[in-house]
């Protein structure tokens, strides 16, 4: 036998340094994930096709470069969607490629425009055929990694078996990140505000992650305080003097000049509007995508910079006087910051007993993690909530979470890609009871392809609380004390019942250490069912966020 349309199409993806590829295979494409293996490519074999879509598009933040999704048509597609809009939103790189039927119009196999449905959220999307499969397969990862976005490939499902056409791709294509430089005129622009007096508020967000040496030096040479987008916590440490992370409502309506470096202005930077923010600030957005600049912030689309990060950190450097600096935070934040950070421990110390609650877990948690080789991965809505609170990082990439598109049932998936993406790194999973439920049979995944995983249910009986009484079943209901420690030892994971603070400080240890032995342990905390109040968007209320 000759060489196929699906040895093509795999040499050409390693080429392209692809290097691991999430999917479930059906027909027609289980010879191409077959071939995938043959020529060196890892394939990992997921068991939906929604947390396998969101593992795949977190692995292209990771390693930035294009993560890569395979699935079958039709209804593997519609699955799919889920990774695929995870990867738009967020801006990260992901190849998508799906089987297709030729049988158009007759009601074919698993029949689906599937170029159409894919459209809104795809950067580039394309049909293989015979003579154009090396064509596409570069242009689909080249459009991913300088579009930051999605590119989709249609795999007609009689292509696949047969013979290959014109030649392989016989070396290796390394496709680097296009990067440009800033308008001079608006890093002048920049620099006249920045010294005008005005409180200063810098925020962080993952367009840094390239760049945390650079971002951190120029903060700590201006003295210019800092705010952390979530999931760009680390990239300048946590730890760090001029962070204002510990009393974030307070740095926002203090802010007069916010420069705003790789973060947009939606939900998370509540859009730069009042009353969170001061009213009269002005904003100077820095970022790559001029889509970003302006966007609710028409008051200063003027002084919005198109650039890189680090080429904008240069240009501003260059033009600041030598001499001057910021004063740094003012004592009125400090204090705010200590205060918020007292509240905290207090509310650990308060009910250290049984039933557990989320402070009490975290604290400890916080103690037995060891931050420079731990990657964490938080999903759920007071569990997330809490984490930001608790798990500060001074390491970049080390906190994973709902993100922009503030999406459920990723926690597995993230926690599966961040471990192969990081081998050597320890990688706790923090799961609300709610969200397991989303992505717990890749646990086995996780098992059969040895990745040793920590997973930490935290487990309220409910969506944002519990319900102890006998009364009605509410929506917000799930069973109580339901046994996900069981489910993981179903699965082949070690599965631990956790009551007790003693019981969580024996195992965790043990199940991190286990990880490094692709291990994978699933720790069920029985949590108290909370306080029955009305549900609020903590993000959006709480005033010490």
């Amino acid at each position: 036998m000759g060489i196929q349309v699906s040895d093509q199409i795999a040499i050409a993806l390693k080429q392209h340094g692809i290097e691991v590829v999430f999917g479930i295979v059906g027909i027609p494409i289980v010879e191409l994930a077959e071939k995938l293996a043959e020529h060196g490519v890892r394939f990992i074999a997921c068991r939906n096709e929604q947390s396998c879509s969101y593992a795949a598009s977190v692995y292209g933040y990771l390693t930035n470069k294009p993560g890569a999704l395979l699935v079958v048509g039709g209804s593997g597609v519609v699955h799919a969607l889920a990774g695929i809009h995870n990867a738009w939103v967020n801006k990260w790189p992901l190849l998508v490629i799906a089987g297709s039927t030729e049988d158009e119009y007759k009601g074919g196999f698993q029949e689906l425009d599937q170029l159409r449905i894919v459209a809104p959220w795809t950067s580039f999307k394309g049909r293989l055929s015979l003579d154009n499969v090396n064509y596409m397969v570069y242009t689909a990862v080249k459009t991913a990694v300088l579009q930051h976005g999605v590119s989709y490939l249609d795999v007609p499902g009689r292509l696949i078996n047969m013979d290959a056409v014109g030649p392989l791709a016989s070396k290796p294509v390394d496709i680097q990140h296009v990067r440009s430089g800033p308008d001079s005129s608006r890093v002048q622009g920049a620099a006249k505000l920045l010294q005008d007096g005005r409180n200063i508020l810098v925020v962080v967000g993952r367009g840094c992650a390239e760049y945390p040496g650079v971002v951190r030096s120029f903060l700590e040479r201006y003295r210019l305080p800092f705010l952390p987008v979530p999931m760009a916590k680390g990239i300048v440490p946590d730890s760090h003097e001029l962070n204002v992370n510990g009393c974030r409502s307070l740095a926002l309506k203090r802010a007069e000049i916010v420069l705003v470096l790789g973060a947009r202005l939606n939900w998370i930077l509540h859009y730069g509007s009042a009353p969170k923010w001061n009213a009269d600030a002005t904003f100077i957005q820095v970022d790559r995508d001029p889509a970003t600049l302006g966007h609710n912030n028409s008051s200063g689309v003027n002084y919005s910079v198109l650039s890189d990060v680090e080429l904008f950190i240069n240009a501003i450097t260059a033009v600041l006087p030598q001499s001057w600096q910021y004063r740094g935070v003012d004592n009125e934040v400090l204090d705010k910051i200590r205060e918020n950070g007292v509240k905290l421990q207090r509310k650990a110390q308060l009910t250290p007993g049984s039933p557990l609650n989320y402070h009490a877990v975290y604290s400890l948690l916080r103690k037995l993690i060891d931050d420079k080789n731990t990657i964490l991965s938080a999903e759920g809505a007071n569990t997330m909530d809490n984490s930001r609170l608790w798990f500060g990082t001074d390491y970049p990439k080390r906190r994973l979470d709902a993100g922009t598109g503030a999406t459920m049932g990723l926690g597995v998936g993230y926690a599966l890609s961040a471990k192969l993406a990081n081998p050597d790194k320890f990688v706790v999973a923090l799961e609300g009871d709610s969200a397991f439920g989303f992505s717990c049979m890749e646990l086995e995944t996780a098992v059969r392809n040895k990745v040793g995983l920590v997973v930490v249910v935290m487990n309220n009986g409910g969506i944002y609380h519990g319900n102890p009484g006998s009364g009605p079943v509410r929506t917000t209901d799930l069973s109580p004390e339901c046994a996900y420690h069981l489910v993981g030892q179903g699965l082949g994971c070690n599965g631990v019942l956790i009551r007790t603070l003693d019981e969580l400080k024996k195992e965790f240890p043990r199940a991190l250490q286990n990880s490094m032995k692709s291990i994978t342990t699933v720790l069920n905390v029985i949590l108290e069912p909370g306080t029955q109040t009305n549900v609020s968007f903590g993000w959006q209320a709480k005033s010490n966020m």
